[in-house]
């Protein structure tokens, strides 16, 4: 019978495809601006636009690069928007450029937990509360992997359970109020104390959990969307790695809703009509089973993903969801993620003023100096130092010329920018030198272990130097530093590209958007 019933699905899905087909369509490409959850349904989405002959193309943004886009003078260029949750849209699309917004999916945030962790904590078999969680970190037992809250809607939505829960349960709505509350904030700290990589896109951070296991790197856990804690575990099996358990807290989990919108930018009746049409392609009972063997929770019927009793996995479970608060409360709680609970950072941030540098290259950094360390600036988009992070500066040609040193204390950033100003673009280039220095350093930094650690290259990229030998100290290194890459002016991307895969890193590109590659960057941090 089941060869039978997919044969049977296959012709839905054709005959739903050829009569989609019917209509006309947009001249020019449909663009979708998504969240990175959904590069698994991308190729579903293209059969359709295939089917109609569009050319349908997708950017992949994190939540907060979506919701600033949306909020922009200059609007979003994309027909569509695909971000993981409302929350983004609501919070900053005060023009309402975005309208029939239709959910596609739910996506619960659930913290996977590396199976023989989850039975050495006695957590398999039975309910797990926040509390349990919060247990486990304070005692040592119990390390993740967690999206930044403030650049990505995963994050966020972990972030807002932990707050929701520290007030008692998911019945309750949080309130501004709420967040003055020191036992609170306490708690909440004390669980972001348990962070130990954080990143901008959940599904690079998902991407980082599968790529580390088969280099011998176990990481204990991870917060995630249900579905991309099954993505993780399929890739996870297929390399004899063992699985994550999904872990359900009993007292409140956030969903996204996963909304996908039209963006109103005056392109005409085709555009809009192809969207909804789109929306009906997807919303099908044979498209939704699709969706839904994915692991995401579908709006319709009985349309449900099958359980996976090993991993706790079960798109069909009851939830107990919180209620999130009022964008205006989701804002300021943000707000004092990122001021004042996050786990700190320890961030050293190598500057090239090498003789390549030299115009329009060193103006650019010193532009991006001046964003990232202008707190009223970097505020803007939820990436400003605290007090507690410690930020080390290393301007270098073909040497580090000297070590400047500063807490997140403004007063201190602007004597550390001033510091910095003082030096010009001459000399060769070393940056695999630079990353050295800045690594010794991080390893000699007392209580390194409270500290979330980066290195930042922020360079042209075109390099002399050593890049073995970095990576061999590297890898003598742990926990690990990774290393991320900030490219200025006509970048040499190659030599960026090969530290950031061998130190489980990243590079930005800041050729045209320097503060937004920096931001990024942060959301790493």
């Amino acid at each position: 019978m089941a060869p039978m019933r997919a044969a049977l699905a296959s012709m839905a899905l054709g005959l739903l495809l050829l009569l989609s087909g019917c209509g006309s369509g947009p001249k020019e490409p449909f663009k979708i601006v998504s969240g990175s959850e959904n590069t698994v349904l991308e190729p579903i989405v293209s059969e359709f636009c295939r089917s109609r002959g569009v050319t349908c193309t997708f950017t992949y943004e994190g939540s907060l690069d979506i919701g600033l886009a949306l909020g922009s003078a200059e609007g979003i260029d994309a027909d569509a928007v695909w971000p993981a949750s409302s929350v983004w849209i609501d919070l900053f699309d005060t023009g309402r450029k975005v309208k029939d917004t239709v959910s596609i999916a739910q996506m619960p945030v659930i913290l996977g937990v590396r199976r023989s962790k989850a039975e050495a904590l006695g957590w398999v078999g039975r309910p797990v509360t926040m509390a349990d969680v919060l247990g486990a970190v304070k005692s040592g037992q119990l390390k993740f992997l967690m999206t930044s809250a403030t650049q990505s809607n995963s994050g966020a939505s972990a972030y807002l359970a932990m707050l929701t829960t520290a007030l008692g349960g998911a019945d309750r709505m949080m309130t501004a109020d709420d967040l003055s509350r020191q036992d609170v904030r306490q708690t909440v700290g004390d669980l972001l104390s348990g962070v130990e990589r954080s990143a901008g896109s959940s599904g690079w951070l998902a991407d980082l959990y599968v790529k580390s296991a088969a280099e011998g790197t176990q990481y204990d856990a991870m917060w995630n969307y249900e579905a991309l804690i099954k993505e993780t575990n399929d890739k996870l099996r297929a390399a004899g790695n063992e699985a994550l358990y999904a872990i359900y807290p009993a007292d409140g989990i956030a969903v996204a809703d996963s909304p996908l919108g039209f963006v109103s930018r005056g392109k005409g009746d085709a555009t809009e009509a192809f969207f909804k049409d789109l929306v009906t392609f997807l919303q099908s009972e044979p498209v939704a089973k699709r969706i839904a063997a994915t692991g995401r929770r579908i709006p319709l019927g009985n349309v449900t993903a099958a359980a996976q009793a090993d991993s706790n996995l079960d798109p069909s479970r009851l939830l107990t969801a919180i209620r999130l608060p009022e964008p205006t409360v989701i804002r300021q709680a943000l707000d004092l993620y990122q001021s004042a609970l996050r786990k700190p950072s320890l961030t050293a941030l190598c500057l090239d003023y090498s003789g390549s540098m030299a115009g329009e290259g060193e103006e650019q950094l010193e532009a991006a100096l001046d964003f990232v360390l202008t707190p009223d600036r970097a505020a803007q988009v939820l990436v400003q130092w605290t007090p507690d992070d410690q930020i080390l500066v290393y301007p270098f040609e073909s040497r580090v010329r000297e070590r400047l040193v500063a807490s997140g204390e403004p007063v201190a950033q602007q004597a550390l920018l001033e510091e910095a100003r003082r030096n010009s673009a001459d000399g060769g280039t070393d940056m695999y030198g630079c990353a050295m220095r800045a690594l010794e350093d991080i390893v000699a930094t007392p209580g390194r272990e409270t500290y979330l650690p980066a290195i930042v290259l922020m360079t042209d990229g075109r390099s002399e130097g050593d890049a073995e030998a970095l990576i061999a100290v590297w890898r003598r290194v742990t926990p690990h530093v990774p290393i991320f890459g900030i490219t200025f002016g006509d970048a040499d991307v190659s030599q960026l590209d090969s530290v950031a895969e061998a130190t489980s890193g990243r590079v930005f590109d800041g050729r045209n958007d320097l503060a937004g590659a920096f931001r990024a960057a942060r959301g790493y941090n």
